[in-house]
């Protein structure tokens, strides 16, 4: 129900906007994330936004380079990537949660490499 899209190699410093359209959900209520996982180590939260009040949480290693949003009309969450660093390579997985469930996209790689 959530399929993720937009990733690839970039050069560092580059740009990249990731996607994630949602399918039979509404996703106005929901909270929805973006999670990364890097070779070798634990998927990591990288940005949420609430769906009760729309706050937004950043990932520290992340602030200031990554800007998360939705489009309710479109079912879609984006995350805008600027700044882009080699540790930034991972896959990265969007996530809407409600309650006890969640949904998870099935991933897009990023690849941060000259």
């Amino acid at each position: 129900q959530l399929q993720a899209s937009g990733g690839g190699l970039v050069q560092p410093g580059g740009s990249l906007t990731l996607g994630c359209a949602a399918s039979e959900l509404n996703l106005n209520r929901y909270d929805i994330g973006w999670f990364r996982q890097a070779p070798g180590k634990e998927r990591e939260a990288v940005s949420c936004i609430s769906g009760s009040d729309s706050s937004t949480y950043y990932a520290d290693s992340v602030k200031g380079r990554f800007a998360i949003s939705r489009d309710n009309a479109k079912s879609t969450i984006y995350l805008q990537i600027d700044s882009l660093k080699p540790e930034d390579t991972a896959v990265y997985y969007c996530n809407a949660a409600i309650g006890t469930v969640a949904y998870w996209g099935p991933g897009t790689l990023v690849t941060v490499s000259s």
